[in-house]
């Protein structure tokens, strides 16, 4: 598990986490937890014309968890809610199915594909991206309401 799964592209994402803390102000705020492993994931997030355009986080998380919140943080600004989404479910899919991994802005997800052989780390693994997108679809909620 060693080689394949903390290979030295993910020690680096882990160890080189971007838009840590949290923002001053933000449009929404979601915490994810896994209970399995104990691994958290706090994104606060602006919008401004549907696209993401402020995005802090909080990561007490394992490895993996923390190089998924780098890649988010890397790729995140300038998304659009579709773009959370779909990256999203390309990383389940990658996990749970073996499909591909997301292309475009968060291709680096691809690093990620090691982790579908272990089954445990999958939710640790998906809390960045499961919070982006519910903090984007937050705000999107409270953009139409008003």
């Amino acid at each position: 598990m060693l080689d394949s799964v903390y290979n030295a592209k993910i020690l680096e994402f882990a160890g080189n986490i971007p838009a840590q803390g949290s923002l001053e102000n933000p449009d929404a705020v979601v915490k994810k937890h896994s209970k399995l492993c104990g691994s958290t994931v706090e994104v606060s997030m602006k919008l401004v014309d549907g696209k993401v355009a402020a995005y802090a986080h909080e990561v007490n998380a394992c490895a993996l968890g923390q190089a998924a919140a780098s890649i988010m943080a890397r790729s995140v600004i300038g998304a659009t809610i579709d773009e959370l989404r779909d990256a999203r479910d390309a990383v389940l899919a990658m996990l749970t199915a073996g499909a591909d991994a997301p292309s475009g802005r968060f291709s680096d997800a691809m690093y990620l594909a090691p982790v579908k052989d272990y089954p445990a780390r999958h939710l640790s693994t998906l809390l960045a991206f499961e919070a982006a997108l519910e903090a984007a679809q937050i705000i999107s909620r409270e953009i139409k309401a008003d």
